[in-house]
């Protein structure tokens, strides 16, 4: 069974930071490209990265773009997402991935989710 667990969010102030990690279990984590999605009160599911088996490839939505850094080590089966010059929009459940290229990634399965909160 496919086991995905996020942590690292909270509250944090505009212009802060943080890193989000998501513990995978279950599968073969190293061969799967993984992504971020979030998903804000009131609002749809949103793609925000992805990042390919080996880390040959990672791509962002531009709203995130030169902000967020996704990385992963797959000896710990762990992905990260570290979250840079925090805005109030980024206010969201940020939420792990296992990506399924057969199918639209609001479908792919994802863990619990970590809450972060962008307020002054």
């Amino acid at each position: 069974e496919v086991q995905l667990v996020e942590s690292g969010g909270g509250l944090v102030q505009p212009g802060g930071s943080l890193r989000l990690s998501c513990v995978a279990s279950g599968f073969t984590f190293s061969n799967y490209a993984m992504s971020w999605v979030r998903q804000a009160p009131g609002k749809a599911l949103e793609w925000v990265s992805r990042i390919t088996s080996g880390s040959r490839t990672t791509e962002y939505a531009g709203s995130v773009k030169g902000r967020f850094t996704i990385s992963r080590d797959d000896a710990k089966n762990t992905l990260y997402l570290q979250l840079n010059s925090l805005k109030t929009e980024d206010t969201a459940m940020y939420y792990c991935a296992k990506v399924d290229w057969s199918r639209p990634y609001s479908d792919h399965v994802r863990g619990q989710g970590t809450q972060v909160t962008v307020s002054s």
